[in-house]
């Protein structure tokens, strides 16, 4: 699917009955000399997580910013929600990013909020709610990511991985039909990478949020790829991907500006490409 037209002038294609919530048609931008994307499609659908691998400066994370509508491609189309993001105006992009999530690498937290108010916030800036239909909200997302006992807690009295599913609470709060993640395990040790891994898939597989993940954790990475989360009676557990089910998430590898590789986990790792393997390693 990488580099080919994924839009007509009116939306992205539809890619077996289904319309993309995301689409990439032949983007390239270039700052002064250097060209960080040069004629990158791809399209992601309801439902499916793309997982974006590269080298430092590749321009993993100025895809996510094309996304928002932080960037405007010099060439090409960036379609969000059925929308041409690089043609809106400011004003315009507004109803486009609050259906968008955003997971930052550090969380992100304002340190003068409770655990609360900071999951809470976009809807007590951005909305008419009352505080007692936002509170119900906020408890029942914070409940998704096991920390309803912290609410009044600051950012500062919980631990790194905690401050990353507050995040991850707060991107959720508002029932974005997309989340987009930079960098979400970066600087974790392994088991507590593990508890965000699993937030993600839970996102993915019980709320059918569509989400693009930045990151240059393979570990992370390949896990979120190769396992599903399924509800077994009060509690959620976690198994291994039926092949018929593989295709759901897919990586995008860039690469020289362009997408390297688009494929399964199971591609990726199969691919004989000596900079694949070299990356891999």
């Amino acid at each position: 699917m990488a580099n080919q037209t994924l839009a007509a002038s009116d939306g992205p294609m539809a890619i077996n009955g289904e319309t993309p919530v995301i689409a990439f048609d032949g983007v390239s931008l270039a700052f002064d000399d250097k060209v960080v994307l040069n004629n990158v499609s791809f399209a992601l659908l309801p439902g499916r997580m793309k997982i974006c691998l590269g080298a430092s400066g590749a321009g993993k994370s100025t895809i996510l910013r094309l996304i928002l509508g932080l960037l405007r491609p010099d060439a090409g189309a960036v379609w969000v929600h059925g929308r041409r993001v690089d043609q809106l105006s400011e004003a315009e992009l507004m109803p486009v990013r609050a259906d968008l999530g955003m997971v930052f690498q550090e969380g992100a937290l304002f340190d003068s909020l409770t655990v609360r108010e900071n999951v809470g916030y976009r809807l007590f800036e951005e909305t008419r709610q009352s505080i007692e239909e936002i509170d119900v909200r906020v408890r029942e997302v914070l409940g998704f990511v096991g920390l309803t006992e912290f609410g009044e807690r600051m950012p500062s009295e919980i631990s790194g991985g905690q401050r990353r599913r507050v995040a991850i609470a707060r991107a959720l709060t508002a029932r974005p039909k997309t989340l987009l993640y930079d960098e979400p395990t970066t600087g974790l040790d392994p088991i507590t990478a593990l508890t965000i891994d699993a937030e993600i898939i839970k996102l993915r597989d019980l709320e059918q949020v569509s989400s693009i993940i930045v990151t240059h954790q393979l570990r992370d990475a390949f896990y979120v790829a190769t396992h599903r989360a399924v509800r077994a009676g009060d509690r959620v557990d976690f198994e291994a991907v039926p092949a018929a089910e593989a295709h759901e998430t897919e990586f995008i590898m860039l690469r020289d500006g362009g997408i390297g590789f688009e494929g399964t986990a199971a591609e990726l790792r199969a691919s004989t490409d000596p900079y694949l393997r070299a990356f891999l390693s």
